[in-house]
């Protein structure tokens, strides 16, 4: 859930022109971190304040707490949201439009009406598991999100099921190939920081991955939907929807909708293996391949496609596409605002240090390796919000240890990282807001299954890590 922070790794791009030095102890640093958290929850939920506007007060008030500069703090929040909505918010942009065209076009009734009637009530929850898996695998969590938030919704809305049972399924399949599985881009830099084997790690990877979205997609979800009941947003709603006398008689095929929402994912994932194979390559394929597969550029001709296809399949003319574009775009303005405000106080917390501050107080343990590495991740993933900010300090830390180990341990370890990546996600993280606004909960509510979802994929993980280590 932080595209934006990934692709600044990648691309080493160059650091914040304001320097931001934190003043505070390790314990002001940890104390403003929690009571910043626990303002931010109060003012949501008791407070009833705007969440953009709470988060955008804790930020800045853990950053004044931690020892920031209060000029700091406020630039320090003002690159994590602009950051944030550089990558985010392009995507969720994008997405909103795709998503807006295959609803409108009547693609999005094709791919739920085949879905529905293909699968029982019993095997839906496992069909959207297995699709949340495979459009996840390449993509980042945010990208795959919005491409699959309209058949979510309108597969909870048509199969009459809870949108949680139909939700969390998808969203533990895209999670966990976010965290587990390369050659997505988190894995991807443990396995480069350990000098572990990509194609050892993506097997081991997978079967880790499988057993963990059962756990927490399919099996959570029947609790989840007993403990929460929303009811599905009023977003997508489709002219199959409004009843007899409205049904479209022209709709997209569902080969030609499928392949609408496959072909980012495809693009993704040839950048992804054209990356892996030849790394650093200049050649014409891999230059295209490198430019087509980046998000931003894959989405966007997705809508292109959209646009093209999806109009021409579902009746629909240069007005009506025009139309459908406009109207996808102000129902998500309040979730940018708060996906961004999340991103600036996620950047906040990462300025004032409290990440090396966990880090350094565990790199002298003497615990198991892999225990080790799933247990830095982790707390970094909670103190920051961020999974790569976590794979990426635990992987620092354990490179030195990581350089004794064989190639099983190192695909390991590169596991247990990512598993510990993904444990908690609570205010501080994007996609905790992106999940919440999207399926219309509130933070208590997204807190019982989306946070507990991420709990369960991480220990999961983490138990087939250590289960595989005595097996192998």
């Amino acid at each position: 859930m932080d595209t934006q922070m990934y692709l600044s790794l990648a691309t080493a791009a160059p650091a914040p022109v304001v320097p931001i030095t934190p003043a505070g102890s390790d314990a002001q640093l940890i104390i403003a971190a929690i009571v910043g958290i626990a303002v931010i929850i109060v003012l949501i939920t008791w407070l009833k304040v705007h969440p953009f506007l709470a988060l955008a007060i804790g930020a800045v008030g853990v950053g004044a707490g931690a020892g920031l500069a209060p000029g700091a703090a406020v630039t320090s929040f003002s690159t994590g949201f602009g950051g944030t909505m550089a990558g985010v918010g392009i995507l969720v942009g994008f997405g909103a439009m795709f998503g807006k065209l295959l609803a409108d076009s009547g693609g999005a009734d094709r791919i739920v009406d085949s879905l529905v009637t293909r699968s029982s009530v019993r095997t839906l929850p496992w069909t959207m598991a297995l699709i949340g898996g495979l459009i996840g695998l390449p993509m980042f969590f945010e990208v795959g999100l919005v491409l699959l938030i309209p058949v979510i919704i309108l597969v909870a809305r048509r199969s009459g099921m809870s949108l949680i049972r139909i939700a969390i399924p998808a969203l533990a399949g895209l999670s966990v190939m976010h965290g587990l599985v390369p050659p997505h881009p988190g894995p991807l830099v443990a396995v480069t920081a350990l000098g572990a084997n990509l194609g050892l790690t993506l097997a081991i990877g997978v079967l880790v991955a499988i057993p963990t979205v059962i756990v927490a997609g399919p099996v959570f979800s029947k609790f989840a939907s007993r403990w929460v009941s929303v009811p599905v947003p009023a977003l997508f709603i489709t002219t199959e929807d409004l009843g007899a006398g409205e049904t479209r008689t022209r709709r997209p095929s569902f080969l030609i909708t499928l392949s609408g929402i496959l072909l980012p994912v495809v693009l993704m994932l040839a950048r992804s293996i054209a990356d892996a194979t030849a790394p650093g390559s200049t050649a014409p394929l891999n230059a295209a391949l490198d430019f087509l597969g980046t998000p931003m550029i894959a989405l966007g001709l997705a809508v292109i496609y959209a646009m093209i296809v999806f109009g021409r399949g579902g009746g629909m003319d240069r007005a009506a596409v025009s139309k459908s574009l406009a109207d996808s775009l102000p129902p998500i303005a309040g979730i940018l605002l708060i996906v961004g405000a999340g991103g600036g106080f996620k950047q906040v917390l990462i300025d004032t240090g409290i990440g090396t501050v966990i880090a350094d107080a565990v790199a002298g343990s003497s615990i198991s390796v892999l225990l080790l590495a799933w247990f830095v991740a982790a707390l970094v993933r909670v103190a920051t919000g961020s999974a790569t900010v976590a794979t990426v300090t635990a992987a620092g830390i354990l490179a030195p240890v990581a350089a004794s180990l064989g190639g099983t341990d190192l695909s390991l370890m590169v596991l247990a990282i990512g598993a510990g990546s993904l444990f908690l996600s609570h205010v501080n993280d994007a996609g905790f807001w992106l999940v919440k606004e999207y399926l219309g909960t509130t933070v208590g509510q997204t807190l019982k299954t989306w946070t507990i979802m991420e709990c369960l994929i991480s220990v999961t993980g983490l138990a087939g890590v250590l289960l595989l280590n005595i097996v192998i």
